[in-house]
């Protein structure tokens, strides 16, 4: 009863949290000149020299025979990106997120379990802005958008929940343990390549297909093409399987997190 009652409270600050993601969004451009026009310049740049350096100079083909497009190679490579990009956001920010706040931790009644809401709020927010340019870019290649793309909460759900248990959980263990910061960059940096982003699995030896199955980053991304580029249902048995991992996952990071804050104060 007590951890629903500390739920509860997470939804009763709710205007605490939009009113920090809107600090959070307006801080990443404060004092440029474009502002939040950046938002949508760098994941376009981004695009651009990832299209580039796979389809052309590698001559990377997704195996598919729409799929030996540039085009669609693009569009394909971009909905990957955007949904990694929900993980490696939050999961790169959160062990800095308490030490980094120490001002917070001083003020009992402040809430530092919203702290990595807010980061995944402001994730999320950027993962608009990139939802838009990626429809915007399939109706002026493709000239048409699949109903299947009302399904996009759902797909993105797994992924949100297991990204805000995780970072529940680096927050914490990053006030204990300061190298876990540096140990994430890494991993963020692995499973980028290890998640499949620029290839399909199919591309992958089928004796070691089994390790991607395991990473839940793939599901996501695999449906997240299948409803966004190719009008196709998602998997409903990872769907429902997934939100219920993703939720087991964000329980027990935000209980570690209410555990172990008691001695933030004091290692600060």
């Amino acid at each position: 009863m007590r951890l629903f009652g500390e739920i509860r409270s997470l939804f009763l600050h709710r205007s605490l949290i939009m009113q920090f993601i809107k600090r959070e969004v307006r801080s990443r451009y404060q004092g440029s000149y474009l502002g939040i026009v950046w938002s949508f310049i760098t994941p376009l740049m981004m695009l651009m020299i990832y299209t580039f350096v796979f389809s052309v100079v590698f001559k990377a083909r997704w195996g598919t025979s729409a799929g030996d497009n540039k085009v669609e190679f693009a569009l394909l490579l971009f909905s990957g990106l955007i949904v990694f990009n929900i993980f490696s956001e939050v999961v790169s920010r959160a062990p800095m997120l308490i030490t980094g706040n120490v001002n917070y931790v001083k003020k009992v009644v402040f809430p530092l379990e919203i702290l990595p809401i807010v980061i995944l709020g402001s994730s999320l927010f950027h993962l608009g802005i990139n939802i838009v340019i990626l429809i915007i870019a399939i109706l002026i290649f493709t000239g048409k958008i699949y109903w299947t793309v009302i399904l996009l909460p759902l797909v993105l759900l797994p992924i949100c929940l297991f990204t805000l248990g995780l970072g529940w959980f680096l927050a914490s263990l990053g006030v204990y343990i300061r190298d876990i910061g540096q140990v994430m960059s890494v991993v963020i940096s692995a499973l980028m390549f290890l998640s499949p982003i620029f290839y399909p699995i199919s591309a992958i030896p089928k004796e070691l297909q089994f390790l991607y199955y395991l990473n839940p980053i793939s599901y996501v991304v695999e449906d997240m093409r299948r409803v966004m580029v190719w009008g196709q249902l998602p998997h409903w048995n990872w769907l429902i399987i997934g939100t219920l991992l993703g939720l087991i996952i964000a329980m027990l990071g935000f209980i570690w997190f209410k555990k172990t804050r008691g001695g933030f104060a004091d290692v600060l």
